[in-house]
């Protein structure tokens, strides 16, 4: 099976045979990365850029398993029985992906078997497996995804414009900006902030417009600020801690919105895992997220993740072979042919 993760940071590309246990993913036999994220255009994903680094890196892949392992599933001149690509837009700006993957994956490896899935959805399969619950994904950006075997929920997603509330651009924006309200004199700044921020980016902060604005990572820049903002918090920062509250409550906020309500009797536990960078800030933010889901969803059971999104990626791609996907498709979050 073939697991492909296609996120901000670079695109990661898995090998690993069938196995047995339908709870868990298959172990990976072999994994890679491409340094360089996959591009997105006017036209969306950029199908011809992620294959012309797909493609190379699966046949570095099945040489490094058949050298290691010796013949067999995963080998050279095998099959490689199912896919599924989990890409970071997939739902809002994969339609270029969904027309051209299918046939050029037939073509360059003969894969029949293919799921192209947001990565939030090979994130909910690393965290919960085919459970149903809730799973927030959240590192520079932030989206909950829920379901009841039946059907999806989302609740985010939405960038750093429009929306991932509680995420890392979000925590590193609303610390930045009130580094900048103390560098004016207005309310509601922080001093411990606005010198943080004059280390990281240089005095005096009024520079920092003409850094940020031109930037095309410029969420990837607000959410380097978000553990500055954690640890001001952590040393009793007023300002900073409101933030990082704030925060939680966006996060529990979301997790509540896409719960499988309907699926459970009143009162049944609901299981809810949290995966993603921004949760190593730590406890600043992990306490106020566990007490805020406490009082808005009391039968809430956090559990921890499992795996990671390309282990997702790969669970999703072994239940396709064996025609066993409990997941529920849908045709922008989980397509499958």
């Amino acid at each position: 099976m073939l697991g492909v993760d296609s996120g901000g940071s670079g695109l990661r590309v898995a090998l690993a045979r069938p196995h047995s246990d339908t709870g868990r993913a298959p172990r990976p036999v072999a994994v890679t990365t491409c340094a360089e994220p996959v591009r997105t255009g006017p036209a969306g994903i950029d199908a011809e850029h992620m294959m012309g680094q797909l493609v190379p890196a699966v046949r570095a892949l099945l040489a490094e398993a058949d050298t290691e392992d010796g013949p067999g599933p995963a080998a050279g001149g095998a099959r490689i029985a199912a896919a599924c690509v989990g890409a970071a837009g997939m739902a809002t700006l994969g339609d270029g992906l969904r027309a051209e993957l299918p046939g050029a994956l037939s073509g360059a490896f003969g894969i029949r078997r293919l799921a192209l899935a947001a990565d939030a959805v090979t994130a909910y399969a690393g965290a919960l497996g085919e459970r149903p619950g809730a799973v927030v994904a959240a590192g520079t950006g932030m989206i909950a995804m829920g379901t009841d075997l039946r059907s999806w929920r989302r609740a985010d997603g939405w960038g750093h414009l429009l929306g991932d509330c509680g995420s890392g651009a979000w925590i590193g924006r609303a610390g930045l900006e009130a580094a900048m309200r103390d560098a004016d004199g207005r309310t509601g700044g922080s001093a411990a902030l606005r010198s943080r921020a004059e280390e990281r980016f240089g005095a005096p902060l009024s520079g920092l417009p003409a850094q940020l604005y031109p930037r095309p990572d410029r969420p990837a820049v607000l959410a380097s600020f978000a553990p500055e903002v954690a640890r001001c918090a952590e040393s009793g920062d007023p300002v900073a801690g409101s933030i990082v509250r704030a925060a939680a409550g966006e996060i529990a906020a979301s997790a509540v919105a896409v719960c499988p309500r309907g699926r459970a009797p009143e009162g049944e536990p609901v299981t809810v895992a949290f995966t993603g960078g921004l949760f190593r800030l730590g406890e600043a933010l992990t306490g106020p997220l566990r007490a805020e889901l406490a009082r808005l969803l009391p039968t809430a059971r956090v559990t921890e993740a499992a795996a990671d999104p390309l282990d997702g990626a790969l669970l999703i791609a072994g239940r396709l072979a064996a025609d066993g996907l409990s997941l529920p498709s849908d045709a922008t979050l989980l397509a499958v042919s």
